[in-house]
């Protein structure tokens, strides 16, 4: 009879990676670095556990939208408040804080309960190329123009 392998918790082995969003579209960016929060990328991917990598992602005030999404594409967010609705357009939200519009694109794409949250908390996204995680040596994720059309460097 065969199991199912079912990582446990102190088996699973975190790397850093940094991922350069410079001229990228925003969902491709996003996506890459959802895959690698969750997990997905390693063979001993376990849905119900966080066994995901450390992220950083930088230059997020030099990614792209594709379109008319500068101007078209709208962050809303509720004060709590009855008439409370704020919106805020794309063009405003990346000269602002463009690593506020990284961010909220990555935590779509991650599952919407505690386990998400505990992935999000291991994502780090800096406006330009400066960082401060030199000490954990991360890897660099998706070299050249079209690395993250393919889907990284081991797809």
């Amino acid at each position: 009879m065969r199991t199912t392998y079912m990582a446990k918790l102190n088996e699973i082995k975190r790397c850093w990676y940094i991922i350069d969003a410079a001229g990228k579209p925003l969902g491709r960016v996003a996506t890459e670095a959802a895959r690698l929060l969750r997990g997905k990328h390693k063979p001993e991917f376990t849905p119900h556990l966080d066994t995901g990598d450390h992220v950083i992602i930088i230059n997020a005030g030099q990614v792209a939208l594709t379109g008319k999404k500068l101007e078209q594409k709208k962050y809303y967010h509720h004060s709590g408040y009855p008439g409370g609705l704020k919106a805020v357009n794309y063009a405003t939200l990346m000269d602002k804080k463009p690593e506020k519009a990284v961010y909220m694109a990555v935590r779509g794409m991650l599952p919407h309960n505690r386990l998400g949250r505990a992935m999000l908390k291991k994502l780090r996204v800096y406006r330009d190329s400066q960082h401060s995680h030199q000490a954990q040596q991360p890897q660099p994720w998706g070299e050249g123009p079209d690395a993250l059309k393919e889907g990284g460097p081991d797809s």
